[in-house]
Order: C-alpha cells, then structure tokens, then sequence
C-alpha cells in the first residue's frame, strides 16, 4: 500500500546534491553540538537517491526496517556515532554492513535540527501547541536553544495540547502555585536537567522530553512545572519535516522509520 503523499517516481538524485542542500539549509558548518553528533553525511552510498526515509535513530532496527522500505538515503536527528569512536565490531558492524550492502546513505542532524527556524523539533513541538509567537532563549555555546511564549491557558489544558501533539501521554510535575501555565519553554529531547536555569530565565512552565529523576523534586522547590513528553516523541517533527521538504523538492518517495523508545 502507499504511503499518503507519497510520490511514485523513478527520479534518481546525486547524493551531493543533496547533501549540499542539507549542509546550507541546515547551517550545519556554523552551529557547535556534541562531539559525537557529527553532523552531515556520516555514511555515503554509490552516489543517488531514489527515495529518502527519516528516523530519530540511527539504531540496528531502524536501519533494518529503513533498508526493507527500499531507503537509500535516510535522515536521522541521532546519529551513528554517540558513543564516539568504537571498534566495529557486533552491532556497529551489522548497522554499517546492512546499510553498505543495501547502498544505503546516512546523514545526521542534531542540534541544528532541533533548533531550525522552520524544520526545527523545538518551533514544529511548540506551534503544534499554540505557540504561535514564540522568541527565542537560553543561550547554549553561542546559539539559542529553546522558545518561549505566555501563554493564557490552564496547566490542564496544555497538557492535552502536547499529549495531542506527540501522539500519547506525557509525565508532568506540577511544580507551579497557579493552575495558569504563564511562560512556557519548550526545549525537546533531553533538556530535563536544565530546569534551574528555566527558572532563572523566567520559564513557569517547561516542556521537553526527558530529564533526570532529581530534575522533577528540583522543579517542585523552584516552583517549576516541567512537563515531560518523552525524548522521542519531541524529537520526530523535524526528521519528518525533512523528508517531506526533500520529497517535495526532489520529486523522489519517502518514507518513516517509526520505532519509539518510549523514553
């Protein structure tokens, strides 16, 4: 069965073409990240493109499942490099081998991802909930990481806009007095551990994805809500939004890799 939107196409496009597109759109050269991100291409292929896929994570599944969908360059937000440089041996081996012998590419998008004025998770997370004016704020290395708007809502209500938005339920604290949201902060995936300096810039109420366990007594003494919606679930938006652009710009199919950590 197709994929709704998908486009039926024999089209096939020079790898670095694309990449050169992705690495300008994405400003990729000029935004600092984690070493272990490296962003761009991670793994080449013989050099087209004939249908492109998006996944959160470049993992042994995802790269199955991208593989058997018949993907020969596929989009991730986590690479295949987190742990820095490892032996191939096991499952590095299997990823990297499946992939070559399917002739499949590889590119990697992490905080320029998130961070995007129009395919970023944090403006698609937060428009998806209302935030349609949203500023930037909280400088990381230069760049700002998240966006922040008031908003005059109840914590109930917001907390079914975002359930609504990442497609099921979220884990919240509700740290603040008032049952009004005031300003909200949205910074997706792990930002959990940064809620002393929500509070510090002025966030009453903060959604990400995950954080750790002290993060949630931490955020109830600052009188924080923190509104945890899963590091997964906040991190699709802009892989998929990717895809779409490069499907529509390239006139080549597409298709997502849907496999949830539940984290």
């Amino acid at each position: 069965m197709k994929e709704r939107g998908m486009i039926s196409s024999n089209v096939a496009v020079d790898l670095d073409e694309v990449v050169r597109f992705l690495d300008a759109e994405l400003n990729v050269a000029e935004i600092p990240d984690y070493t272990g991100a490296m962003n761009g291409l991670q793994l080449a292929n013989s050099g087209k493109v004939t249908k492109v896929g998006s996944a959160v994570d470049a993992s042994l599944p995802v790269i199955e499942k991208a593989v058997a969908a018949g993907v020969d360059l596929l989009i991730v937000h986590h690479g295949l490099f987190w742990q820095g440089a490892q032996k191939i041996v096991a499952a590095q081996y299997d990823k990297l081998k499946i992939a070559m012998d399917a002739d499949m590419a590889i590119y990697s998008s992490h905080i320029p991802l998130d961070i995007h004025k129009l395919y970023g998770n944090n403006v698609l997370l937060s428009r998806a909930i209302g935030m349609n004016e949203a500023e930037a704020y909280y400088d990381w290395k230069g760049v700002t990481l998240g966006l922040k708007q008031k908003l005059d809502v109840s914590i109930d209500a917001l907390l079914k806009s975002v359930e609504c938005a990442v497609g099921g339920a979220v884990h919240v604290c509700r740290g603040r007095k008032s049952s009004d949201v005031g300003m909200v902060g949205v910074i997706t995936g792990g930002a959990g551990s940064e809620v002393q300096a929500m509070a510090a810039a002025g966030i009453d109420t903060f959604i990400t994805g995950e954080g750790p366990h002290w993060s949630f007594p931490l955020a109830e003494e600052l009188g924080l809500n923190v509104i945890y919606a899963g590091h997964y679930a906040t991190e699709t938006f802009g892989v998929r939004e990717i895809m779409n652009l490069l499907s529509n710009k390239y006139s080549v199919s597409k298709h997502y890799v849907n496999h949830p950590t539940g984290l």
